[in-house]
């Protein structure tokens, strides 16, 4: 099997006892950008189905267009939270890790 339908396997297997949050750590990482966007699009259709979703994502831009909310943590910290749109414009976390100027 692919990373990608590795990915898509957990995901399933997750799925098959019904829960109400479900954790992702790092899912599109190593996977091909066709494979990310398949999982990003499952990942929105379980938040359209009511489940939540706690995800830890490198993709920030890719995490937080799919996300209600959002926050940044350091070293275990949490130093900024708020609604993903807002820290899709917020210039700390553009400067930190969008690597914008």
């Amino acid at each position: 099997m692919s990373g990608g339908e590795q990915r898509m396997l957990e995901i399933a297997r997750a799925l098959l006892i019904d829960p109400k949050l479900i954790m992702l750590d790092e899912p599109s990482i190593g996977l091909a950008p066709k494979t990310v966007d398949a999982v990003f699009q499952i990942v929105c259709l379980l938040r359209d189905q009511g489940k939540a979703v706690l995800m830890v994502e490198q993709n920030v831009k890719k995490a937080l267009s799919i996300s209600d909310r959002g926050c940044v943590m350091e070293l275990g910290r949490i130093h900024i939270e708020s609604a993903a749109a807002a820290l899709i414009d917020d210039e700390r976390v553009a400067r930190l890790y969008l690597g914008k100027r």
